[in-house]
Formats: C-alpha cells, structure tokens, sequence
C-alpha cells in the first residue's frame, strides 16, 4: 500500500473505528448501570470520550495492522467493568448488559449507511467521496464487531448472551471457558475458521442493512 493511499486510509478510518470501539464499551456501561451496576458509572466509564477507552493495542495497533496488511478490520478497547452480582436480576439482566455492545454497533452502522447513502445523493459536492469512503468503513467496522461479539463464546458478548439464556448447569459449565476464550478466538483467527464463521455473517448483516436503507 502506497505511503499517501495509507495515510488517506487512516484519516477516514479513525473516527469510524474510535466511535465503533469506543461507544461499544460505553453501551455496556450504561446498559449495567440501568440495571443497578454502577461501577462503570463511578469510574468514568459511561462516556463518549474515546479517551476513556483507548487500548493501545485494541484500539490504535491491531486496527492499522489490519489496515495496512488487509484482512478484517476490528479491534477492541478497555473493557468496561461490570460486577455482574450487583445487577438486580444477574443472570437475566446480563443478557441486556451484553447485547447493548453489539446493538450500538448495528445502529452505527445504520447511521454510516445513511451517511453513504446522503453523501452519495451528491456526488459533484467536494466533500462527498470523503464522506463516502469514511461511511463504507464506518458500515464494514460495525457490522465486523456486531457480528464477532456475538459468538457464542466467554467472554465475548455473545458467549455472556448464551450464559444468560442456558439453564444454570450448562451456563456454568459454558462460563468455564471463558479464561481460554481469547486464546480460542486468537486460534480461530489464525486459521480459516473465523473467516468461515464471520464473512458470510457479515455479508449477510450488510446486505440486510443496504435493504433497510434502500442503498
């Protein structure tokens, strides 16, 4: 990749991917606190300040990695702390707190479609190919983190989500995974698994948004 394309690159990723981490944890935060955890609240964490999030590596390294090699584009920030035992209701409620995550990315996604498909309506003005470009990586990012985050696997989103809904043995026995999930989910990237797991997922997820938004 040359030298100018990458910097353009980075320039119309860098709001997209800090908004698309950042605002995923941040969704987790409020979402426990409306449900009676306020831990994330009483450390500042329920905030639209990417600066609170940050992760050097999740949310500054591994992204231009993937930018500047190719492949998908994702990264994660600071985890937002949750003490699940202080929701009212802690194995119902940690279904919410995990699918506030994923749904924050589905509605970004939405608005940089829409974003696409105004900028798009006038593409003579000298702003449009800008905003375009910045919107279809604002879509992929989204779309890449709604999807990943709901694996079924500890401690992804979706690994929470299925503890949630599993009777109390196989939640348990699920749960135990999750000290090894990372390094299962690092395994699969690795390999052709993920790949096999998350593009016709992630295909499918952009196709049904361009349909809700007529693109």
């Amino acid at each position: 990749m040359q030298i100018d394309h990458l910097i353009q690159t980075i320039t119309l990723a860098a709001i997209p991917v800090l908004f698309a981490i950042t605002l995923h944890e941040a969704a987790h935060g409020y979402a426990a606190r409306r449900f009676g955890d306020n831990t994330a609240y009483l450390q500042g964490r329920i905030s639209l300040n990417p600066l609170r999030h940050i992760d050097p590596v999740g949310t500054i390294l591994l992204p231009l990695i993937t930018l500047v090699l190719g492949g998908v584009l994702f990264g994660w920030a600071k985890p937002v702390p949750v003490n699940f035992a202080a929701l009212r209701n802690p194995k119902k409620d940690m279904l919410w707190v995990a699918l506030a995550g994923p749904v924050s990315n589905f509605i970004m996604a939405v608005g940089w479609a829409l974003l696409f498909k105004f900028s798009s309506a006038f593409p003579d003005t000298y702003f449009a190919d800008p905003l375009m470009g910045m919107a279809e990586i604002g879509i992929k990012i989204n779309i890449v983190l709604f999807v990943l985050n709901l694996i079924p696997l500890p401690p992804l989103d979706g690994g929470r989500v299925a503890v949630s809904l599993l009777p109390h043995r196989e939640a348990y026995q699920l749960s135990r995974i999750e000290p090894y999930g990372m390094f299962i989910l690092i395994f699969m990237a690795m390999t052709p698994v993920l790949g096999w797991v998350l593009f016709p997922l992630v295909r499918f997820f952009e196709n049904l948004l361009f349909i809700m938004v007529g693109i």
